[in-house]
């Protein structure tokens, strides 16, 4: 294991530490290293209901692999405790927040903090969320009544990081295609209930002409 070289590799870092310093953010920033800090674990317990100690989880994302040593050299600067191999970066970023964790306590992906062009939102969707969110676009344009893609986009880039992202990545084609069903299918609607009209009124007419 000693040996093992990887791109990716995570470490624990505790504020309070003697070991830890002050300014361990801003030396880790500029190690220019694709990196993710959780938020600040303050509400987690161990198996015997104790609250643990405060801490964050933290990840390096090297351009290429590095060997343990080399990962904890960097992880030294902060005073991290342990350096971790990722084997799956996707689930380990997810863990972070605990999102596939929901017996645990959950924290705020907006509240992870990222260096040198690391994009957690983008490591963390899975298929689920993204069909997830065409639901919920679907459901508000629904309630909205929207058929404008434009209308759409412009809220979610607005309001919406997430529908956003799913729009600018691949979620496209299928709002685009509900929409535009949605349009024809509401014009279709109108034309009939006012040629339903249309025939009302005649009827209507001609039975005061007799």
């Amino acid at each position: 294991m000693e040996n093992r070289r990887t791109r990716n590799w995570a470490t624990v870092l505790y504020p309070s530490s003697d070991n830890t310093p002050t300014n361990w953010k801003e030396v880790l920033q500029e190690q220019l290293i694709p990196t993710f800090i959780s938020p600040l674990h303050d509400r987690d317990y161990n198996g015997t209901g104790e609250l643990k100690k405060e801490h964050h989880h933290i990840i390096l994302m090297f351009e290429g692999v590095k060997t343990k040593e080399q990962a904890k050299e960097v992880f030294q600067l902060i005073g991290g405790v342990g350096t971790e191999p990722i084997k799956c970066l996707r689930a380990y970023t997810r863990y972070l927040c605990h999102l596939d964790n929901p017996e645990k306590a959950q924290y705020n992906i907006y509240d992870v903090i990222c260096y040198a062009g690391a994009d957690y939102e983008a490591l963390i969707e899975s298929a689920s969320d993204k069909y997830s969110s065409i639901g919920e676009m679907i459901d508000f344009c629904e309630q909205e009544d929207i058929v404008s893609y434009a209308d759409l986009i412009i809220y979610a880039r607005e309001n919406n990081k997430s529908w956003f992202r799913v729009l600018c990545d691949s979620g496209t084609l299928p709002i685009v295609q509900f929409l535009k069903s949605r349009y024809w299918g509401n014009n279709k609607r109108l034309i009939g209930n006012k040629r339903r009209g249309d025939n009302g009124e005649t009827k209507s007419a001609d039975l005061e002409k007799v």
